[in-house]
């Protein structure tokens, strides 16, 4: 429970700044929140049953093999190993989590026109444009960097693999930058498959 509070209190903390950054950007959206009404009741239910769910249970992931791959440290696998199962199951969560309540939302909410197919129909035109922040699903993807870069920057400190890479960059920011590239190589990949999708759907 300890665990899954900090997780939260984290996932908040990483959530916010980019959901009020997201709300600056976007015209006219601060002030028909400020008014009220249906517009501010549409979008705190989005966050707080797509949004939140999404970035906690993504961060929980991430977090726990950032704390098994300290614990594991020394036991002869590479490190850069947790980096690859956080890769593929970040990218998995994200996609199989929206698909999950965008359906439960048009059971419950009458969202999409209360049809299951629709709301599965629309997921990757959403996450095609999420990770150049287009809509608000790219406030959640990039709220779970909280989690991604700890494990990915101490992953890449302690391994072997990854050493020679870690000399093109300048000493104190290598573990960093790589750390930072393998998020976005992520975000790229959400945004190429999401986009296949798509083009296959048409």
């Amino acid at each position: 429970m300890q665990f899954l509070r900090n997780v939260l209190l984290f996932s908040l903390a990483g959530l916010l700044p980019v959901l009020v950054f997201y709300v600056a950007l976007s015209p006219g959206f601060a002030t028909a929140l400020a008014d009220g009404g249906p517009a501010l009741k549409r979008f705190l239910r989005q966050v707080l049953t797509n949004g939140l769910p999404v970035v906690v249970i993504v961060n929980y992931v991430g977090f726990f093999l950032f704390a098994v791959s300290k614990e594991s440290s020394g036991g002869g696998r590479d490190p850069g190993t947790y980096i690859v199962v956080d890769f593929f199951s970040r990218l998995g969560l994200f996609v199989g989590l929206h698909a999950l309540i965008y359906v439960v939302s048009a059971d419950w909410y009458g969202s999409f026109g209360g049809s299951r197919t629709t709301a599965l129909r629309v997921v990757a035109p959403t996450l095609a444009r999420s990770a150049l922040f287009e809509n608000i699903s790219g406030v959640y993807l990039y709220a779970t960097l909280v989690s991604a870069i700890p494990l990915y920057i101490s992953a890449v400190r302690s391994s072997p693999r990854l050493a020679p890479v870690i000399r093109f960059f300048p000493d104190p920011i290598g573990p960093v930058a790589i750390a930072l590239l393998i998020f976005a190589a992520g975000a790229a990949c959400l945004t190429a498959l999401a986009a296949l999708f798509v083009g296959l759907q048409a």
